[in-house]
């Protein structure tokens, strides 16, 4: 288990907001933090604390939050995962500035339809080992997991379990897990959540993908949570809670204590 580090972009800015805020054309949000600092300051930061699989995420898709995102793979080249608005047609782009993945969400759904057929396109394009696929989480009327797009706007019939995650880890490297509900609220992970994508790692994922969990964590503690109920198999990224997000959690520690792990 390890740290994961991310870059949120927003109208070209660092920022930490609540997810479920977001808009479909993404032009406000509830804001949690806004750094004076550029997406490259942050990059070069994980560059120099040796940290490996962060994301970069823009999430307004704006001119400023695109120049921020190559700002930011140029400094840190192939450190860094990108994501926000990839598909087959942009996706070299952003590999050839130096991203180690594209990270993929909603382009591979059509009208709230999982589209198998995108995914192979896009593995023939970037090969699977560039490629992490986002399944941002709610829970459904029936209180399985489904697969959320449009910035998290419109569920999917995308279930998440360990028979699709099994699947789909044929055509990818990675999974980022945002739990929609609890993503910056800092009111503790999904425990519910990481277990089941602990049972599909445990359970065997093929090539040996890996899963990063991301939402609600606001403590160490919490993260001793994940490493529970994840069985030490899931990865994990912190952003608000952070100190270097306007939150209490150091940092420093969390790079030290995990980010080699």
């Amino acid at each position: 288990m390890k740290f994961r580090p991310c870059i949120d972009i927003h109208n070209g800015k660092v920022k930490q907001i609540v997810g479920s805020s977001l808009s479909i054309d993404a032009s406000s949000a509830k804001e949690n933090f806004v750094s004076s600092k550029s997406a490259a300051d942050f990059a070069l930061l994980y560059k120099k604390d040796m940290l490996t699989g962060g994301h970069a995420i823009k999430l307004s898709g704006t001119r400023e939050d695109d120049e921020a995102m190559l700002s930011a793979l140029k400094a840190y080249p192939g450190g860094l995962q990108a994501g926000g608005g990839m598909n087959s047609a942009n996706c070299l782009k952003y590999l050839e500035a130096g991203a180690s993945h594209i990270i993929v969400t909603s382009w591979l759904f059509e009208e709230g339809h999982f589209n198998m057929s995108r995914l192979e396109e896009l593995v023939k394009i970037c090969g699977k080992d560039h490629i992490v696929i986002d399944l941002s989480c709610m829970k459904n009327g029936s209180g399985d997991y489904v697969a959320a797009m449009n910035r998290w706007q419109t569920v999917t019939d995308l279930a998440v379990n360990g028979q699709s995650l099994k699947e789909l880890s044929s055509y990818c490297d990675e999974f980022l897990v945002h739990a929609i509900a609890s993503e910056g609220l800092r009111k503790g992970p999904d425990k519910e959540l990481i277990s089941l994508l602990a049972d599909a790692a445990e359970n065997g994922l093929h090539n040996g993908a890996k899963i990063t969990y991301a939402g609600g964590i606001a403590t160490f503690y919490d993260i001793g949570k994940v490493k529970r109920y994840g069985k030490g198999l899931v990865d994990f990224t912190v952003g608000s809670a952070l100190d270097i997000f306007g939150g209490s959690m150091s940092y420093e520690k969390c790079a030290k204590k995990y980010g080699g792990q």
